[in-house]
């Protein structure tokens, strides 16, 4: 079973291998987001209970938090094809990696929008110096710092390192992220869903931030998918498999 489990993520490094296998995984990926997040619209609008003190603000919770749980878990995710990229030096990994880190910027974007949305009429005020908001922007300046390095280094393999590097380096800025409301006193509330005795969040609201987060979840895994196949294209214009793929044309000229 792991022998086989094995030699199919040893095929699946093949660039050849893994854009065929990600056209139909991105579409599949895609179709679940859609189908998880009509219904966890509706419920996050129609279907859950305002809050006692937040009142009807507590529904921009729904796009808030499930933002901010992908804007970590997009990082890990690099993070961890980054490893792989320069341990095993698998130059799918690299295009992965690449492909992810605009999405993981939309969403920490996101997250820190919403969460100023919710902020002015809870906090009253935009923004603050918060632990946990603050080192939210450090990850959006971590994005948009390995987005800039890889524009501004022309040889792909040199990109592909440094980027790993700066990815791997910035890894210690999640922990403070996610503990921050421990660590520091802060105006941020703790944590309601990943509480280990048990969620202290009515489930009438919880169902739709499930939905929401896995939906949203989904969506990176599709859209990651989708951008890695182009990148692929892109570093392989020049080899024969692309050629034949694209009758002959060279795919990026």
């Amino acid at each position: 079973m792991l022998d086989t489990m094995w030699n199919w993520l040893h095929k699946l490094a093949s660039p050849p291998m893994f854009y065929r296998f990600a056209g139909p995984a991105a579409n599949g990926f895609g179709w679940l987001s859609l189908a998880l997040l009509l219904p966890g619209i509706f419920l996050s609008l129609a279907g859950s209970p305002p809050d006692y003190q937040q009142g009807e603000s507590v529904r921009i919770m729904y796009v808030h938090v499930p933002a901010a749980w992908l804007s970590m878990f997009v990082y890990m995710s690099m993070a961890g094809a980054a490893v792989v990229g320069l341990v095993w030096r698998i130059k799918v990994s690299h295009a992965f990696v690449r492909a992810s880190a605009p999405i993981g910027a939309a969403f920490t974007f996101l997250a820190l929008v919403t969460g100023s949305l919710w902020g002015k009429p809870m906090w009253g005020t935009w923004w603050i110096w918060d632990a946990r908001l603050t080192s939210e922007l450090i990850l959006l300046f971590l994005y948009l710092g390995f987005v800039a390095l890889q524009s501004a280094i022309e040889d792909r393999d040199t990109a592909d390192r440094a980027g790993a590097i700066l990815v791997l380096v910035g890894v210690v800025n999640i922990p403070i992220i996610h503990y921050s409301v421990e660590w520091w006193n802060t105006l941020h509330q703790g944590a309601t869903v990943t509480k280990f005795d048990k969620p202290s969040i009515d489930w009438r609201m919880l169902l739709p931030l499930l939905l929401m987060a896995m939906s949203f979840t989904f969506y990176y895994a599709s859209a990651a998918l989708r951008r890695t196949r182009c990148e692929i294209l892109e570093r392989e214009r020049n080899s024969e498999w692309v050629r034949e793929l694209t009758g002959g044309i060279d795919a990026v000229q």
